[in-house]
């Protein structure tokens, strides 16, 4: 799947990285989508939750080693 935008949020403590994606989100147009790079343990625990607590849908969650690839769609 491809993303409309790309933000890169390795080495972004919480909730620091939520706050910037939803903020980046809240700037695109509904339908798009957001690619979020979030590093292991606490950000991809708590970002995609509080994403969907929030009513964004998580698309795709994809381990690449040393990061994780988030693809959100703005409602």
């Amino acid at each position: 799947m491809m993303s409309d935008a790309q933000l890169d949020l390795r080495g972004t403590p919480c909730p620091l990285n939520f706050v910037r994606t939803k903020l980046r989100l809240d700037r695109m147009a509904p339908g798009s989508v957001l690619e979020v790079w979030l590093d292991p343990g606490e950000p991809i625990e708590q970002v995609p939750d509080s994403l969907k607590m929030e009513g964004y849908t998580i698309e795709q969650l994809e381990d690449r080693s040393d990061f994780f690839a988030l693809l959100v769609r703005r409602p």
